[in-house]
C-alpha cells in the first residue's frame, strides 16, 4: 500500500483523512459553506453568468399579493439585482437606486447622468451599472458612493457580468469591454460591426453576445479574441443563455430562437415566432422559454427544438422569463406578472401592474420583484396577512381595453408597505457560526488523538 503522507518543504505529516475520513468530510462541509457565503452576495442580471433565469434562492413559491411598491421618477426598465436583503435597481429618472428588501424604503439612490436601463450586477460589495451617459459605474453597495466609472464613446445599455474579477459589458459604440472590477481599467475591447445592446453570458472562459450586425460572438474571457461568430438573419438585442454546451439566442427581427454548439459555433435547430423577439431566452429543465411580440410565451424542448406548449397574453411579451421550483413567470405589455406551471403551460395567477412591464424580474426568498412602466417597482409574494376579502391584486386593469405602448403620465398611488410575514434570513457568517464551530472543535479532537 503507498505511503499516504504528505510532503512540504522537506517535512514529512501524517494524512490524517487517511485514518480517519470523518475529517474530510468535515473540511469539505466547511469549504461548502464558505464557498456558499462567498457567492451569496453576488447578483447578476438572468440570475447568473450563464444567464439561464433559473433562480435557485427563490424560496417559497411566491403568491400574487403586493407586499409593498417604490415609486421612482421614470420608467423601470431596468431588472433589479437582490443582495444582502437590498434590492438594486435602475430608472430612466437617471438614478440607481437600493431599497430594503423587506420594508421598500430607500437607502440611498446614486445619480448619472442618463437614463438607467441597464440592470445592475452585484459582487463583492460593489454595484456595477451601465447608464445612457456613456458610463459603466462601479457603487459601493452599502454607502452608495462612486468607487470608479469607466467611459465607452456611447451609451451603455448592456447589464454588466462580473466573472473573476472582471466586468464585461457591451456599449452601443460597438464595443464589448472587459475591465478590471478592482480598479476600472481596461483589460480590453472586442469591436463589432454595430452597437451592442445584448448583455454578455460569461461560461467557461467565453464571453458570448449578440450585435446589431446580426451576429453572435463567442470571444476569449481572458484575451479578447475571437473564437467564432454565427450569422442570424437580423439584429441581436437579446441575451444569450448558454446551458448544456448549447447557446440559446434570439434575433429580435427575424423572429427565430438558435440553438448553437457552444464549442463549434454550428446551429443546432432554430424555432420561429410569430414576432419579434427582445425577450431574453431561459433555460431550465429541459426546455427553453421565450416570450414573442406576437403576445405568446413559448416553451421548447431545448434539444429537439420542438414546442411543448405556448400561453397567449393580451400584448407583446418583450420580458424576460424566470423559472423558480417549476413555474415560470413574466410579465406581458397587457400589464400583468404571470405565473405559469411550466410542465403543462396552465396559469396559476396573474398579477396586474399599472403599465406595460419590459423589466424581467428577479426572485429572492420566495417574493419576485419586477418594475413596470407606471414608474414603479413591485415586491410580490405571499402574505398570510392580507385580509381574505381584500383582492389579492391591488391594480385592476380593464380585461377588454385594447392596452397601448403609450408611457402613462397618470401619477403613481403610494401604497404603505406591507412587511411580508417571512422569518428574516440571517448573514451568512452569523447564520453559519454555531454549526461552523461545533464540526471545528469535533474535527480537532479527533485530530488530538492521533
Amino acid at each position: 500500500m503507498p505511503d499516504q503522507s504528505i510532503h512540504t518543504f522537506g517535512r514529512r505529516f501524517k494524512n490524517p483523512c487517511s485514518r480517519h475520513p470523518f475529517v474530510l468530510i468535515l473540511i469539505v462541509f466547511l469549504f461548502l459553506i464558505s464557498a456558499a457565503h462567498a457567492s451569496a452576495d453576488d447578483a447578476m442580471f438572468r440570475a447568473n453568468p450563464e444567464h439561464t433565469g433559473v433562480y435557485g434562492n427563490g424560496g417559497t413559491e411566491p403568491g400574487n399579493s403586493e407586499l409593498w411598491h417604490f415609486t421612482t421618477g421614470g420608467i423601470v426598465y431596468s431588472s433589479p439585482a437582490i443582495a444582502n436583503g437590498t434590492v438594486y435597481v435602475g430608472s430612466e429618472d437617471k438614478n440607481l437606486y437600493a431599497i430594503d428588501a423587506m420594508t421598500g424604503k430607500e437607502k440611498w439612490k446614486f445619480p448619472t447622468g442618463g437614463f438607467v436601463d441597464s440592470s445592475p450586477a452585484v459582487s463583492d460589495g460593489i454595484v456595477y451599472v451601465g447608464s445612457r451617459d456613456n458610463y459603466l459605474y462601479a457603487i459601493d453597495a452599502a454607502a452608495g458612493t462612486e468607487k470608479w466609472r469607466f467611459a465607452t464613446s456611447d451609451e451603455v445599455g448592456s447589464s454588466p457580468a462580473v466573472v473573476n474579477g472582471t466586468v464585461y459589458v457591451g456599449s452601443e459604440d460597438r464595443n464589448l469591454y472587459a475591465i478590471d472590477a478592482t480598479t476600472g481599467k481596461e483589460k480590453w475591447r472586442f469591436a463589432s460591426e454595430q452597437w451592442v445592446g445584448s448583455s454578455p453570458t460569461v461560461v467557461n472562459g467565453i464571453v458570448y453576445f449578440g450585435s446589431g450586425d446580426h451576429n453572435l460572438y463567442a470571444i476569449d474571457a481572458v484575451t479578447g479574441k475571437e473564437e467564432w461568430r454565427f450569422a442570424a438573419e437580423d439584429r441581436m438585442y437579446p441575451s444569450p443563455a448558454v446551458a448544456n454546451g448549447t447557446v440559446y439566442a434570439a434575433a429580435s427581427e427575424d423572429h427565430n430562437l438558435y440553438a448553437i454548439d457552444a464549442v463549434t459555433g454550428k446551429e443546432k435547430w432554430r424555432f420561429a415566432t410569430g414576432g419579434w423577439l427582445f425577450s431574453s431566452p431561459t433555460v431550465s429543465d429541459g426546455f427553453v422559454y421565450i416570450g414573442s411580440s406576437d403576445k405568446n410565451l413559448y416553451a421548447i424542448n431545448a434539444v429537439t427544438g420542438k414546442e411543448r406548449w405556448r400561453f397567449a397574453t393580451r400584448n407583446y411579451v418583450d420580458s424576460s422569463p424566470a423559472v423558480i421550483n417549476g413555474i415560470v413567470y413574466f410579465g406581458s405589455d397587457d400589464t400583468n406578472l404571470y405565473a405559469v406551471d411550466a410542465v403543462t403551460g396552465k396559469e396559476k395567477w396573474r398579477f396586474a401592474t399599472g403599465g406595460w412591464v419590459l423589466s424581467s424580474l428577479s426572485v429572492a426568498d420566495g417574493i419576485i420583484y419586477v418594475g413596470s412602466n407606471d414608474k414603479n417597482l413591485y415586491a410580490v409574494g405571499a402574505n398570510s396577512s392580507l385580509p381574505t376579502t381584500v383582492s389579492t391584486t391591488i391594480r385592476i386593469t380593464n380585461a377588454s381595453s385594447t392596452i397601448s405602448r403609450v408611457t402613462t403620465t397618470a401619477p403613481a398611488v403610494i401604497i404603505t408597505p406591507i412587511v411580508p410575514a417571512r422569518q428574516t434570513t440571517q448573514p451568512a457568517p452569523i447564520q453559519y457560526a454555531l454549526p461552523m464551530a461545533i464540526i471545528a472543535t469535533a474535527g480537532i479532537a479527533i485530530l488530538k488523538r492521533q
